[in-house]
């Protein structure tokens, strides 16, 4: 049986999914920006960033480097058609177009920096996929991962074992599926087993200190949104307690006396 490599298509699809992208993009970016100007890039690069979903991150990437030439593709086109027009007035130097990240429509050794962000815990066989990103990234550039990892989010105070709740629940899904959410923790090794060199791990703290309250809630409302019926129907949970996770989930990025913490890997490495 040929094994399904977008696992999550019906998640994606889900309008809550445009809600996620943005809530984490704005979450991430004031930390992920700083990591992406410290790389050796020329003054005007070629950026691809493979699966680039709604372009909420590609948008922000182009206006970082005014001088940038980028290519955003994702699988989905509904998300590519959003990017575009939201990209409208970018379009002479920032295009998008649908593509497989498994078998990249494009040469080899094209561009200066790629970027899989929020992408490699959701599909199966990801090293396939970093194949693909290595072959098409020039000698010298360097691909940028960020790298779910779900044993790193935390949560206080709550009356679920919300530690638990992610191990049994999306982590458990993820191995049914052949997908990794605990991949963060292992992708420097695999870029050092693929040839990278000077591989890099950063960490961005999405927490109630550093993140605005209101946008951490957002991103755990999307996810529950979209992911409830899938986690009910396919983990030992009820309906009743995923929506209490997620409820205790936005609950202490709301209340003045709780904490929330996403730990997320940046992971990066240069084409020798």
């Amino acid at each position: 049986m040929t094994q399904d490599r977008n696992p999550q298509a019906e998640q994606m699809a889900h309008e809550s999914m445009l809600r996620t992208l943005a809530a984490q993009a704005e979450a991430l970016w004031p930390q992920e920006l700083p990591i992406l100007r410290s790389y050796d890039l020329p003054a005007a690069p070629r950026i691809l960033d493979v699966g680039c979903g709604s372009g909420e991150a590609t948008r922000r990437i182009a206006a970082a480097f005014p001088d940038a030439d980028v290519l955003g593709v994702d699988v989905h086109a509904p998300h590519i058609e959003h990017a575009r027009s939201a990209a409208a007035k970018l379009a002479h130097r920032v295009t998008f177009r649908t593509d497989d990240a498994y078998s990249l429509s494009l040469p080899d050794d094209s561009f200066d920096l790629v970027l899989c962000r929020h992408v490699l815990q959701a599909i199966p066989d990801a090293e396939r996929v970093l194949e693909e990103l290595r072959r098409v990234t020039r000698p010298g550039g360097r691909v940028h991962l960020v790298a779910e990892d779900y044993a790193m989010l935390h949560f206080h105070p709550t009356t679920m074992d919300l530690d638990r709740f992610f191990l049994d629940g999306p982590v458990a899904f993820g191995r049914k599926t052949g997908t990794d959410l605990l991949g963060g923790r292992r992708s420097p090794a695999l870029l050092r087993r693929l040839g990278f060199e000077d591989v890099r791990i950063d960490y961005a703290t999405l927490d109630t200190e550093r993140v605005p309250r209101s946008v951490l809630a957002r991103i755990f409302r999307a996810w529950q949104d979209g992911y409830t019926e899938l986690l009910t129907e396919n983990t030992p949970f009820s309906r009743d307690e995923v929506t209490l996770a997620f409820d205790e989930m936005v609950s202490c990025c709301e209340q003045e006396d709780g904490y929330a913490v996403w730990h997320l890997p940046i992971v990066s490495g240069r084409i020798p």
